[in-house]
């Protein structure tokens, strides 16, 4: 089932997917209305949320609780292009946080699909077609 993105006004773009609208805006800096994410900020917080259901998913396994357990990621970029150098993800867990698992902990966040994504470097493809 294919993506489909629409543009309902100024820099917004509306994306249908699996039976969802995810709505993008830019900044106002960049020109939009702030009134929603930005596709860049989607893509970041899409990184953090993979990262932490892998945390969620080893801590359930294992029966440790989640509630005092948090994932925060922070990004480097490059100081000339501005482009995304690093991604730094940081678990903060609990003092009585097993220590026997914080490798593993670290090992299973990064089984996240979207990382494994990009950096395995996908070809794109764009075309143009008429109707």
């Amino acid at each position: 089932m294919p993506q489909v993105a629409t543009f309902p006004g100024g820099k917004k773009v509306d994306v249908e997917y699996r039976g969802f609208t995810i709505r993008t805006d830019q900044t106002v800096k960049a020109g939009g209305e702030g009134s929603a994410p930005s596709p860049f900020d989607l893509f970041l917080a899409s990184m953090a949320a993979c990262a932490a259901y892998y945390v969620s998913d080893f801590c359930a396994t294992r029966e440790i609780p989640t509630g005092d357990i948090r994932l925060e990621q922070r990004i480097e970029r490059n100081r000339e292009s501005g482009a995304l150098e690093k991604v730094i993800q940081r678990i903060v867990v609990p003092a009585d946080f097993p220590e026997k698992y914080e490798k593993a902990l670290c090992r299973a966040a990064g089984l996240c699909s979207v990382k494994k994504a990009i950096t395995s470097s996908p070809e794109f493809r764009i075309s143009v077609e008429k109707e």
